[in-house]
């Protein structure tokens, strides 16, 4: 597998992580939807889920789309449950606009205080 440390387009998720052309350490992995940790975490545990489907953010979301978010939320519920009983805390995030780096839904799960 290629490595994906020198990426420089903007969609990480399809071109990278979805493609298969870096090693994950997958947390859920269905047709439509997948979890693994962050490649470069922010936080000490970063989980993040994206929709196997090109969907470029949150507000551009389709009633297309209905079944995939309805597995989108019920994985993040789940894995964000984990978290929390695990960690004791847990936190959901997405980005829109300029926040969002890769140009692709996807939302991060994470706990504990920011790493350096």
């Amino acid at each position: 597998m290629k490595a994906a440390t020198n990426y420089t387009g903007n969609d990480f998720y399809c071109d990278v992580a979805i493609a298969g052309n870096v090693e994950l350490t997958k947390e859920y992995e269905s047709d439509n939807v997948l979890a693994f940790y962050h490649t470069k975490p922010f936080w000490p545990v970063h989980i993040v889920v994206v929709p196997k489907k090109h969907i470029d953010s949150f507000t551009t979301l389709s009633e297309h789309d209905e079944v995939i978010l309805q597995e989108l939320i019920s994985v993040l519920k789940s894995i964000a449950s984990k978290v929390e009983q695990e960690q004791g805390a847990a936190r959901i995030l997405t980005n829109l606009g300029k926040y969002q780096d890769s140009k692709h839904l996807h939302f991060h799960i994470s706990s504990g205080e920011k790493l350096s």
